[in-house]
């Protein structure tokens, strides 16, 4: 992983510094409110509900073992002994004092970690692939050019106040894990004919009150321009992106406006005035990129390791576990296993310190001192002995971080809703608590498959709910909570927007709905089909009936 050098390190202290300053001024009255949240915002510090929430970055998902300590540290010191895993492959602190938020900056600072550029009208935490480097259907290890990113993106003068915030996400496999779709600008590194390795880009994709999915503006970009192209993507919205209307500030609405061809031509017209200029990449950087993130040094081991089959035989957690946690390694005889935090009772993306340690020590343990946080709001530790495999599930299994359920129903997307955010309309953790206590059958879930479930509280959309297979919107109506939603929806390569089912439902009635939409699915379904492909086989009209027939 990135390593700080002396630079790297000295301008974070002087921003810790620079920070602790201007809260003590902000505490003593010397600045002002207006004066102070810009400040605060570059700082990843938020006004919530009930306390500040200081969202932590964790650039492209990837943790050491000591950085998850740190982050265990300050849940228990600082906040209320709990950290929320974001959407976004960060950590978000949600009960610290204001005149502590200095303090917890300093103590990141010692492991190379900081909270700039987590909030504001600036360009946000790069995303990636939570498999990259290990994945087998990989074309090429992402996280090196997410840091090429970073590191020009971080105080970029032309670029700390945008119209609006800005993500961008880098996916190198041929599976789309990075929800690069709906992202701002998305990366994919493909091979041209011959057999070169670029970039195709994508642009104008994001959630929101205003859905989009990303637009291609360019097939192929090679390397050595990829800081130019997206510095002359950047610019031509910080031209022309609306600043008059927060709600159409986006650079979706702008692609939207002009259109894809017109929107890449004014691209391809800026990027000619820079593209052989500074930015552009020698091979020698990006080599030094690379260099950061090599593999480690795996053991020569069998593959076919019968103990671990017999296990499985003799077991059925295990076996379970292994079925749904697993996922497949580039190398023979190991795996990317995929740790849940959506055991039933919590909410969804929640770790105690006490949980943070305990992975720390088994990364340290079982998985080179390694962990990646996706963006579905679980962790992986992503290089495991397969021999190794049942002894880290009983760890994990006394800790509460062994539930069998990714990529099923309870393996919810959830944002905090009502219970933190000062922007939500709706809970949405007790409607994960609701869902969750419904579906309490292991059997049933593992029957039904693979299903994505993506919750927002509003129509800001931090849960991701329109491209859920199932998607849900907490609404307010006349004070009351209510639920809208959507079917069909997906942030993969097949990546589209979910449908309104119809109008929203009552606040109790969530689960019992989604009781009723998967009937249907079972009913109708073939062989082998997933709930996404079902319904876009036989269309929204069989469970709306289900759901809306005795209304």
């Amino acid at each position: 992983m990135y390593k700080y050098d002396d630079y790297d390190q000295a301008i974070v202290d002087e921003r810790v510094e620079q920070f602790r300053d201007q809260t003590r001024r902000f505490i003593s009255g010397d600045l002002s409110d207006d004066e102070f949240r810009p400040l605060r915002l570059m700082n990843g510090l938020y006004i919530q509900t009930h306390a500040p929430m200081l969202r932590v970055a964790i650039p492209y998902g990837l943790l050491s073992s000591k950085q998850l300590r740190m982050l265990a540290h300050i849940s228990r010191k600082y906040d209320k002994g709990f950290g929320h895993f974001s959407t976004r492959q960060n950590i978000q602190f949600n009960w610290p004092a204001l005149e502590t938020v200095p303090d917890i900056l300093a103590d990141l600072a010692t492991v190379e970690m900081h909270a700039i550029q987590t909030s504001g009208n600036c360009i946000r935490n790069t995303t990636s692939d939570q498999f990259a480097g290990v994945a087998k259907d990989e074309l090429e290890d992402p996280r090196p050019y997410c840091e090429i990113i970073r590191q020009w993106s971080t105080f970029h003068p032309e670029f700390s106040f945008l119209p609006r915030k800005f993500k961008i996400a880098v996916s190198g496999a041929e599976g789309d894990r990075a929800a690069a779709m709906v992202h701002d600008i998305g990366l994919y590194l493909v091979s041209n004919d011959k057999g070169e390795v670029g970039f195709t880009v994508f642009v104008g994709g994001g959630l929101g009150r205003t859905p989009y999915i990303g637009k291609c503006i360019r097939d192929f970009l090679e390397k050595k321009y990829l800081l130019s192209y997206i510095e002359a993507i950047l610019r031509v919205y910080n031209r022309f992106g609306r600043r008059d209307n927060i709600y159409k500030a986006r650079i979706k609405i702008l692609v939207n406006d002009v259109g894809q061809e017109e929107f890449g031509k004014q691209v391809e017209a800026e990027w000619e005035h820079i593209k052989e200029g500074v930015l552009k990449l020698e091979q020698k950087e990006i080599d030094y990129a690379k260099s950061f993130f090599t593999s480690p040094i795996y053991d020569d081991v069998a593959a076919d390791d019968n103990s671990f089959n017999e296990v499985k035989n003799s077991n059925d957690a295990f076996s379970n576990w292994a079925k749904r946690n697993l996922y497949p390694h580039k190398i023979p005889g190991y795996h990317a296993v995929v740790i849940s935090l959506k055991a039933p009772g919590i909410a969804p993306g929640d770790a105690t310190g006490e949980q943070m340690d305990s992975i720390a020590n088994l990364s340290d343990q079982y998985s080179f001192g390694e962990i990646i946080v996706t963006h579905d709001q679980n962790l992986v530790l992503p290089h495991v002995k397969q021999g190794d495999l049942f002894l880290l599930w009983q760890a994990l299994d006394v800790q509460n971080l062994a539930t069998s359920n990714i990529g099923l129903l309870t393996d919810m997307i959830c944002c905090p809703g009502l219970d933190f955010c000062s922007l939500a309309n709706a809970g949405s953790i007790p409607i994960a608590k609701q869902i969750n206590e419904k579906f309490d059958d292991m059997d049933y879930l593992h029957d039904i498959g693979d299903l994505k479930i993506k919750m927002s509280g509003c129509v800001n959309a931090c849960g991701h709910h329109h491209v859920g297979h199932i998607g849900i919107l907490g609404v307010d109506k006349k004070g009351e909570e209510f639920y809208q939603l959507t079917l069909g929806g997906s942030s993969e390569n097949d990546a589209s927007l979910g449908d309104r089912l119809g109008p929203a439902i009552a606040k109790t009635e969530v689960a019992n709905v989604i009781g009723k939409l998967l009937d249907v699915y079972v009913k109708l379904r073939k062989e082998d089909e997933r709930f996404l492909e079902t319904y876009r086989r036989v269309g929204i009209k069989p469970f709306k009936d289900n759901v809306y027939a005795s209304n």
